[in-house]
């Protein structure tokens, strides 16, 4: 009677413990998803410099993150080149705020790609939206891979081949060039972005 009473209790407080039925999975958003970055920026004095201003600023700001290559006050968009991601060996340079995110750029490459958009507000103003996309590098195998490599190599040791190049044939689609597979967005990054244009004003 005793264990009756003791597994009712169990069953009351814990309830039925159970994972997700496998035809209707729970759904699980990764970090930032859905996430929108923007600030409202209101210059002191409001006037036709105002988004002059906030332009102005947006650029300074960026700079210190990025190079910038494209920027049009005509339509407020502000394009950035990839920059890689800074990891633990270079803490002087801004980017990658918390550990983690340092600690992983300094095991793998990781870079930043920046797109800033900034849109007038009804309640006056300006809307800054920063997005910055995290990019992983994708290799084919390590580059400092050494498992397989023999220990005493059979080969001479100075080799010479003798080829002939033709300039004419065209390289392969993608031969040397580097490929990156998107990681999602760098939130915190964002964030520090936008709190260094917001302090400006």
């Amino acid at each position: 009677m005793r264990r009756v009473m003791v597994a009712a209790a169990l069953l009351t407080v814990c309830g039925c413990i159970s994972g997700p039925m496998s035809d209707n999975p729970t759904l699980v958003r990764p970090p930032g998803a859905g996430c929108d970055n923007a600030v409202l920026v209101s210059p002191g004095q409001p006037g036709p410099d105002a988004y002059a201003q906030v332009f102005e600023r947006v650029l300074d700001v960026l700079d210190d993150y990025f190079v910038v290559k494209y920027n049009n006050r005509y339509d407020g968009h502000i394009v950035c080149y990839p920059r890689i991601a800074p990891g633990l060996e270079q803490p002087w340079k801004p980017g990658s705020p918390d550990f983690t995110e340092r600690l992983y750029a300094t095991l793998q490459t990781v870079r930043h790609v920046a797109d800033v958009t900034i849109k007038p507000a009804d309640q006056g103003g300006y809307w800054v939206q920063v997005v910055v996309a995290k990019e992983l590098e994708d290799l084919s195998r390590p580059i400092r891979m050494t498992a397989g490599a023999a220990i005493f190599r059979t080969e001479p040791t100075v080799e010479r081949t003798f080829e002939v190049i033709d300039t004419s044939t065209p390289a392969p689609p993608g031969y040397g060039e580097t490929r990156y597979i998107p990681k999602g967005r760098d939130t915190a990054l964002e964030q520090q972005i936008l709190r260094r244009i917001q302090c400006g004003f």
